[in-house]
């Protein structure tokens, strides 16, 4: 009886980290910002019918890179979960926080036990009742969680687009402002984003129970030109 081959777990986790960041490395990047009147997510997607922003509850949206039918996965279950929760307390005890830990959770889980990791990174913004009560959490592929102020970025190249979103980003800015400078961040070299290959849509504090709207391809051009 031949005995199996021994792989260090360091090897292993290593290993299965550089997977799940080639795959993530090779999806479109996406960025989120506080403006003046919440918070405003914007990600590369040339597909008019698969969308990487979507909303979760009341104030709470999602946003996936990487392995579509991975992330949209768990923004299904993120659905199920919130509504389930909303309906059994209330819908007040619904948040990003509890919702992070629990894609931390199944995330996690796989990417120890499972034979392959997601290749996944998400991003759970919540809207606050003011600028200061917002929050973003971002889940990396292996389950960490990242509790992030001001602005966030996922995706292949995000350092860079961090580094880039620091210098160009401005507290209290108007939403064209921050749309601009999430798209300028985005971009890279020489290469330019037009405006109907960008998904938009944002959190906005306008009094109403339901936050989330998305912005036309139409409305993205006039903030853009």
């Amino acid at each position: 009886m031949s005995m199996p081959f021994y792989v260090p777990p360091e090897q292993m986790m290593k290993d299965r980290a550089d997977f799940a960041r080639k795959g993530i490395s090779r999806g479109r990047a996406l960025a989120a910002l506080q403006y003046v009147d919440g918070i405003v997510m914007v990600a590369e997607n040339p597909s008019t019918t698969l969308r990487k922003i979507s909303e979760i509850y009341d104030r709470i949206a999602f946003a996936g890179v990487g392995k579509y039918n991975e992330f949209d996965q768990l923004r299904v279950a993120g659905v199920r979960f919130a509504d389930l929760k909303g309906y059994q307390f209330s819908r007040a005890d619904v948040d990003a926080r509890g919702l992070a830990n629990q894609y931390a959770q199944v995330i996690s889980q796989a990417f120890t036990h499972e034979v392959k990791p997601l290749e996944v990174e998400i991003l759970v913004a919540e809207l606050g009742w003011s600028a200061a009560d917002d929050q973003l959490f971002h889940i990396m592929y292996d389950g960490t969680v990242i509790d992030e102020r001001r602005f966030s970025a996922i995706g292949g190249d995000a350092e860079a687009i961090r580094s880039r979103l620091d210098e160009r980003y401005r507290p209290g800015a108007a939403l064209a402002d921050a749309v601009k400078a999430a798209v300028e961040s985005l971009e890279t070299g020489d290469r330019r984003i037009s405006h109907d290959e960008l998904e938009v849509a944002v959190l906005q504090r306008d009094g109403d129970r339901r936050c989330f709207h998305r912005i036309d391809p139409g409305s993205i051009g006039q903030i853009l030109s």
